[in-house]
């Protein structure tokens, strides 16, 4: 399989890595860069588990072409947290129970900060647009709008 090189930002730190032409963000991420963080799930774009931010938009990253994301901006839930400590979002999902078996937690994220960085004011059912890809089989989703609206308002 031929080779090429990465080049990207990755959680706001240049990243260069030698990976095949055909894999995608996710494989990258998870089995190159160890961001284990970024889940697989169905690996067909259904779940929202591999949520990832490419220049700031929430995106699946089993459906891109790790080589579409060269130069670009990547973010993943990694990313998040400041010296070890919880962002203030990851904070409210522990606080709003919002988290349960944690596999979507990470997409769920994900997709909630491209939401708030471009709406700081959601209401209910921008939230639930914004989550629509990410599917949860734990929590029933209503921990986790309250977390997202109690975010928006801090």
């Amino acid at each position: 399989m031929k080779q090429c090189n990465l080049n990207f930002w990755l959680n706001g730190e240049q990243t260069k890595v030698s990976i095949p032409m055909t894999a995608t963000l996710l494989d990258v991420l998870r089995d190159y860069l160890g961001m284990t963080g970024t889940k697989r799930g169905c690996e067909i774009g259904e779940c929202g588990a591999c949520t990832v931010l490419l220049n700031g938009q929430a995106v699946n990253s089993c459906t891109v072409l790790a080589l579409q994301a060269q130069g670009q901006k990547v973010e993943t839930v990694e990313g998040l947290s400041e010296g070890g400590e919880l962002s203030s979002l990851q904070q409210s999902f522990v606080e709003e129970h919002a988290v349960q078996c944690g596999f979507c937690t990470p997409g769920m994220l994900m997709s909630s900060t491209a939401l708030l960085r471009d709406n700081k004011n959601p209401s209910e059912e921008d939230i639930r647009r914004a989550i629509s890809g990410n599917l949860c089989r734990c929590t029933g989703y209503m921990p986790i709008i309250k977390a997202i609206k109690k975010e928006s308002e801090r």
